[in-house]
């Protein structure tokens, strides 16, 4: 096991929050950077270097994504797909999000697992409320909604078992990513950085030249606070980032934190603090980012040691102290920040 010790003895969880590049912020003629919001409430942050500002198709994407992708839009894809259970000639993005998924879930045993709404919703980290009373057969009873096997693709149609509710939020982001950055390239352009809610393509050099130098936050500073834990450099690679960080709640005593195992129905129990996944495509990343979290530390180092296309950084906790797994080829690209 390659890794690097942290003696920090407050919890740090590694999550990209904020991602930004250490170089001057000015730009030139040619270089531009887009911003805005997409999926509700998500902001974006696009650098590209190039002679046309693509700000208005580049939301044109985006509209488009979420138009197929979308469950907070009735009348997009998956929301018509939900409630009727039946889909044809599904667009290439639905097709292409839906086939990746049956991918990992096969080779991750169920981990990762775009139908495990029903059980989030009922831990209270979904849309909906929390149930009142969470006991082992009510559990049991939404673990039969779950299982993406129940979803079926045929020829241009797809069905799914009527109670079966997708939900892609765990690799849209990525996703997403991936088609600007393609949409990117299409144009000629080949020095970019896509953000998206913390999941990140860069390829190429930066305004100054150099390869794209990504801050990743310390999650444990103040909300109006900003402090890189680590840096890393990406070169046609993307990242994505899952953990248990801020999205738990406290009840008669006990903590919940948001990782929900969808094999089990109950909140992932392992020392895993947090996943962050590089891959050539961002949607890959992200998936795997959710999958690891749900699979705990030793399952995880292994299936990416045993996976030439995946490198990981996982920081997990041992006893009061704070510890980093970082996967051999990625070592030299990441660096810890340490006071």
């Amino acid at each position: 096991m390659n890794k690097k010790r942290l003696s920090i003895l407050f919890t740090a969880i590694l999550i990209v929050v904020t991602i930004y590049t250490l170089r001057p912020t000015e730009t030139t003629p040619s270089h531009h950077h887009v911003t805005g919001l997409t999926m509700g409430s998500i902001s974006y942050n696009v650098k590209y270097e190039g002679t046309i500002l693509f700000k208005n198709q580049i939301d044109s994407v985006l509209v488009a994504f979420n138009k197929s992708l979308s469950t907070y839009i009735p009348d997009s894809e998956i929301s018509l797909f939900n409630n009727e259970d039946l889909l044809t000639s599904p667009s290439r993005l639905f097709d292409e999000v839906l086939s990746k998924s049956l991918e990992i879930y096969q080779q991750t045993n169920g981990a990762f697992d775009p139908t495990v709404g029903p059980l989030i919703n009922a831990w209270g980290f979904g849309a909906g409320q929390a149930t009142a009373t969470l006991d082992s057969a009510k559990v049991d009873s939404l673990l039969l909604l779950v299982g993406l096997e129940k979803v079926a693709i045929a020829s241009d149609k797809i069905t799914k078992d009527t109670k079966v509710y997708l939900d892609f939020s765990a690799i849209a982001k990525g996703q997403a990513v991936d088609e600007v950055g393609r949409f990117l390239e299409n144009k000629g352009v080949r020095n970019y950085m896509v953000e998206i809610g913390g999941e990140v393509r860069c390829r190429g050099l930066n305004q100054s030249g150099a390869t794209w130098t990504i801050g990743i936050e310390d999650p444990l500073v103040q909300i109006n606070e900003r402090k890189a834990m680590a840096l890393v450099t990406l070169d046609d690679l993307s990242l994505a980032t899952s953990g248990n960080y801020r999205n738990y709640y406290e009840r008669d005593g006990r903590t919940y934190a948001h990782i929900i195992d969808p094999r089990t129905g109950y909140t992932a129990d392992h020392n895993l603090l947090s996943a962050s996944v590089f891959a050539k495509d961002c949607m890959i990343a992200d998936a795997y980012a959710t999958a690891f979290m749900v699979m705990g530390l030793e399952q995880s180092i292994k299936f990416v040691e045993a996976n030439d296309e995946l490198d990981a950084v996982f920081v997990y906790q041992t006893d009061s102290l704070i510890d980093v797994y970082e996967s051999l080829s990625i070592d030299q690209s990441v660096e810890l920040i340490q006071e």
